[in-house]
């Protein structure tokens, strides 16, 4: 489905929007290790509690949302468009 989307994009509005997501990727990234070092020394400090695998529930969202890269990388090798 997302990848009809990406479909309809113009070859620059791609390029674009693959700019964008690298930023993006670089910013969840850290999330993603500030995250688990809340989780960590969570544990540590306080053992095992819902508060030290509430943050492990975003750095699952996080990864999740890393497919929207994935399929416009597609679409871009798909139409042979490299800087």
């Amino acid at each position: 489905m997302k990848q009809e989307k990406f479909a309809k994009f113009s070859d620059q509005e791609l390029l674009d929007k693959r700019k964008n997501l690298k930023t993006q990727l670089i910013i969840n990234a850290v999330l993603i290790g500030f995250l688990i070092g809340i989780s960590i020394y969570g544990a540590i400090k306080n053992g095992f509690t819902f508060f030290t695998l509430f943050p492990l529930i975003f750095v699952f969202f996080l990864i999740k949302n890393k497919t929207d890269s994935k399929e416009l990388e597609n679409e871009i090798k798909s139409r042979n468009l490299n800087d």
